[in-house]
C-alpha cells in the first residue's frame, strides 16, 4: 500500500464537510484538479473507492464513511504536533484573514507584523470587505479568521470579543450650524452611515426614526473612507469611529458636534471555525485581541 499523507486526508475531509470538490478547493486554496488528484491518490493508496460517483453529487461509500473518523484523528494529531512540537517560526501554511475596513484602517498593520514575527513562514492573505461578506466567507471556509462586526451566532464559530470603537458625530469643519444649533444638524442634513444589512446601519436608522422622524435622509456606503470623504465634502453628517476621525479633526477638515445622543460603539470580534481545530488560527485570534487592546490603550 502506498503511504498516506495528511494533505490527502485533509482534502478528503474538506470534500466531505463542504459537500463537493469545488468548495473544498476554495477552502484549501488549491485547484479543483489538485483536490481530485489527492482523493484519487488516497483511494489508490487504500485500494478502495471512498465516494459513490454513480449518482448526482458525491456520496460516501461504506469504507469512505469509516475513514472520516480516522481522518479526523489524523487531523487532530497533526494539529497537536503543530501546537506542541513544531517551533512557531517553523510552521508553514497559509492564513487567510478577512478584515472589516474599520480595523484595516487602524490596527491591522500591527496585527500582521505581530503574526509575521511569530509565524515567519506562514503566508498571510488579507481580504478587506464588509462584515456580511466576511461572515459568509468564514462559514464557507474561504476565510480562516474573520475580524468583523460580531459576534457570529453559530455553534460552529468561536468569537473572541475585541475592544470596541467609540463613535462621534462628524460634520465638515466649515459647516454653519442651522437654527437650533448643532443638535439640529441631523434633522437638516443627510446622515451618512454604513452599508445596508449591517448592524450599525439598522441600529442607527431605527434610532434616527425614533428621534428625528421617518423623513430623515440616510446615505449608505460600504466604504468607511468614502463616508469620511462625503462628510468632508459637506454632503452630510455621520457617526464615525473617533479613532479614525481624530487626524481629520486636527487637520481642520472635520469637527465633532453633539446632537444629544450617540450610537453604540462598534463591537468587533475575531471569529473562526472551531472544527477543524487549528493552532495557528486560534493563536491568531488571541493575538488579534492583544493587538486590539494595545491599540485601544494607546488612543
Amino acid at each position: 500500500m502506498t503511504r498516506l499523507n495528511i494533505e490527502q486526508l485533509r482534502s478528503f475531509l474538506e470534500v466531505v464537510r463542504l459537500g463537493g470538490v469545488r468548495r473544498a478547493a476554495q477552502s484549501l486554496n488549491v485547484t479543483q484538479p489538485a483536490v481530485s488528484a489527492r482523493i484519487k491518490a488516497l483511494e489508490t493508496a487504500l485500494g478502495v473507492e471512498l465516494f459513490d460517483r454513480k449518482g448526482a453529487g458525491l456520496v460516501l461509500t461504506k469504507r469512505g464513511d469509516m475513514l472520516v473518523r480516522y481522518a479526523e484523528q489524523f487531523e487532530t494529531l497533526s494539529e497537536q504536533v503543530t501546537a506542541h512540537i513544531i517551533a512557531p517560526e517553523g510552521i508553514e501554511r497559509q492564513l487567510r484573514l478577512g478584515v472589516a475596513e474599520t480595523v484595516a484602517q487602524s490596527w491591522l498593520p500591527d496585527f500582521v507584523a505581530a503574526l509575521h514575527q511569530r509565524f515567519s513562514k506562514v503566508e498571510i492573505e488579507v481580504n478587506v470587505d464588509v462584515s456580511t461578506n466576511l461572515r459568509a466567507g468564514l462559514l464557507d471556509r474561504e476565510i480562516d479568521l474573520a475580524i468583523l462586526l460580531g459576534p457570529i451566532s453559530e455553534a460552529s464559530v468561536t468569537n473572541v470579543m475585541l475592544p470596541g470603537f467609540d463613535l462621534a458625530w462628524y460634520v465638515a469643519a466649515e459647516t454653519i450650524s442651522p437654527p437650533g444649533g448643532d443638535a439640529a444638524l441631523i434633522a437638516t442634513r443627510p446622515v451618512i452611515t454604513y452599508a445596508r444589512n449591517t448592524r450599525p446601519h439598522r441600529e442607527l436608522k431605527r434610532e434616527l426614526f425614533d428621534r428625528v422622524g421617518t423623513q430623515v435622509q440616510v446615505f449608505t456606503s460600504s466604504s468607511l473612507s468614502a463616508c469620511f470623504r462625503m462628510v468632508e465634502a459637506g454632503l452630510g453628517v455621520a457617526p464615525l469611529p473617533r479613532a479614525l476621525g481624530h487626524d481629520l479633526e486636527k487637520r481642520g477638515l472635520l469637527r465633532v458636534f453633539d446632537p444629544g445622543w450617540l450610537p453604540a460603539p462598534l463591537q468587533f470580534t475575531a471569529s473562526y471555525l472551531g472544527d477543524p481545530k487549528s493552532h495557528v488560527v486560534e493563536s491568531a485570534g488571541q493575538m488579534a485581541l492583544e493587538v486590539a487592546q494595545a491599540h485601544a490603550h494607546s488612543r
